[in-house]
């Protein structure tokens, strides 16, 4: 089955997205526009516990390793190749389940996604003012990537002491986020042809322009 792009395009019109390299705000701004307007908020990992009982190992490879790995020291001492490879087959491999929950929440109102949906199928899917893209540099992502209180990278610093060698587990695993936000996807989104933001000051508060920005891209000042 093959649903033409002008339709899902009609269905998912309500929907905002923002899409982009790690530790560039898109959570927090997901979540600020969702509160000033009154948005439905899809964040990271949305209906992920609905999407687990759904795939299946021969159509979802990716979003079943979790039930294939052998333990989580396989899943920190992946190699950066290995561990992109996973990352951008899990963004093509969620897209479907994304857009199948995304028609259905947004039926009646409007929703701010964050989201990993690969750009060229944003395209296909949405108007300019649909999407906005958030980028910082590499630099950020890996050194900042543990310093959140969030449970996924607090369990996965865990496990990286259990290791035998945390020093060399450490050294691999930030490899594996540098890879994940090299230049060279970076540059993919920001030749993307989006609308794009670039967290240049990791110590200045800019949420609230960054808000302002967003909000008038997307329009919702005007209503």
């Amino acid at each position: 089955m093959n649903i033409k792009e002008n339709i899902l395009k009609y269905y998912l019109k309500n929907c905002l997205f923002i899409n982009g390299t790690a530790y560039a705000g898109k959570s927090t701004m997901c979540k600020m526009i969702a509160d000033k307007y009154n948005l439905v908020l899809c964040g990271e990992n949305y209906g992920l516990e609905r999407l687990l009982r759904i795939i299946s190992l021969e159509e979802q490879p990716n979003l079943s390793y979790f039930k294939t790995m052998k333990d989580w020291q396989e899943f920190i001492n992946r190699t950066p190749d290995e561990y992109l490879a996973w990352i951008l087959g899990n963004s093509r491999e969620v897209a479907d389940f994304e857009i199948a929950e995304l028609i259905s929440i947004s039926r009646n109102k409007k929703v701010i996604v964050d989201t990993d949906i690969p750009l060229e199928i944003l395209k296909q899917l949405t108007d300019y003012n649909q999407v906005a893209i958030m980028l910082c540099p590499q630099y950020l992502s890996v050194d900042m990537f543990f310093e959140r209180d969030d449970e996924e990278k607090q369990f996965l610093l865990s496990q990286i002491e259990k290791s035998k060698n945390p020093e060399k587990a450490m050294k691999n695993f930030k490899a594996c986020i540098a890879k994940i936000n090299s230049q060279e996807v970076y540059d993919s989104f920001l030749n993307s042809g989006f609308f794009t933001i670039v967290r240049e000051n990791s110590t200045e508060d800019t949420r609230m322009n960054t808000l302002d920005i967003l909000s008038n891209h997307f329009g919702l000042n005007n209503n």
